[in-house]
């Protein structure tokens, strides 16, 4: 059985990410296999999945900025604010005609910063204890409310007219729970022309990027594990215990620490003599407590080969 730790998928288009947390387990040879933030079908790219006690640090990485490359088509709007939906009405070729360069680039503007936003109707959001894409399916009418989000950086990178649609290429850097295809849709419906998400690729998510991403045809499970202390300190500050602290805090016991004091709120990675992921951390004056204890069991040190 692979021991604890994050594995980076590089999500393949046309898979569901509960798709590939059944290929992880499969690969990984366990049941305790789980993932952070979850990507649509028709998305590919960054998918971050937590194998055995590690996916206790899944928590902490889904509330991280996410970075995207997507397409924006503009020209009509759709049921689905991407293209596995149903078009509505196109625009006419005129309206296109008409909607300029500064026009899309003052639109782009509107939508960044922190904004308000309507998440999608077939979004994973629940109402009323079922998710918003159930309802829709179901033949519902769903409406969602405005949530605050932060679009740190909404970039053009490069924009290509055709006949009946005019193709953005962008890059955007956002909080979590930003929906890209909601962007699509209001720029689109900012321009009076309608929009949607035709391609989607999530490149980054906190401190971890693609390019360090594994397909999963061929899946080496062991070999493309980031060890449970290398994937915490990667998240988060780094405090090296002594022997007596690492058994007291697996003990559940508060640890005292004279030479620092922290205001609490921020978890610590506290990491045992042997390199070992002991467990998370938080301060409360010059004292810390654990938030999240790692079993000593999955604990080994990454220079023996796994975690």
């Amino acid at each position: 059985m692979t021991g604890s730790g994050l594995i980076l998928i590089d999500k393949p288009d046309g898979m569901t990410s509960h798709d590939v947390v059944a290929r992880v387990r499969k690969a990984a040879g366990t049941r305790k296999v789980g993932h952070a933030g979850t990507l649509d079908p028709m998305a590919t790219g960054l998918l971050i999945v937590g194998v055995n006690s590690s996916t206790r640090l899944l928590t902490y990485i889904v509330g991280a900025d996410k970075e995207y490359l997507a397409t924006i088509r503009l020209g009509a709007a759709s049921t689905t604010d991407d293209a596995e939906g149903e078009l509505l009405p196109p625009a006419t070729t005129e309206e296109l005609d008409a909607v300029s360069g500064e026009a899309i680039a003052t639109g782009i503007l509107a939508l960044t910063g922190e904004i308000e936003q309507v998440p999608s109707s077939v979004s994973a959001i629940k109402v009323d204890g079922k998710r918003a894409y159930a309802r829709v399916r179901a033949g519902e009418q769903v409406e969602l409310k405005a949530r605050a989000v932060t679009v740190a950086e909404f970039e053009l990178l490069e924009t290509r007219r055709g006949e009946g649609f005019i193709d953005l290429d962008v890059r955007v850097v956002c909080s979590s729970g930003t929906y890209i295809r909601s962007l699509a849709r209001d720029l689109g419906a900012a321009l009076d022309v309608g929009g949607h998400l035709t391609a989607l690729r999530r490149t980054r998510i906190g401190a971890f990027s693609v390019q360090d991403a594994h397909e999963l045809t061929g899946l080496d499970a062991q070999a493309a594990l980031i060890p449970a202390v290398e994937a915490a300190t990667r998240l988060f500050e780094r405090l090296d215990l002594t022997e007596q602290q690492a058994i007291d805090l697996t003990h559940g016991r508060r640890i005292h620490l004279a030479d620092r004091e922290g205001p609490g709120g921020e978890p610590v990675a506290a990491v045992a003599p042997s390199g070992a992921l002991v467990g998370l951390v938080e301060f409360r004056g010059k004292e810390a407590r654990t938030l999240v204890n790692f079993p000593t069991d999955e604990a080994v040190a990454p220079s023996e080969g796994s975690a």
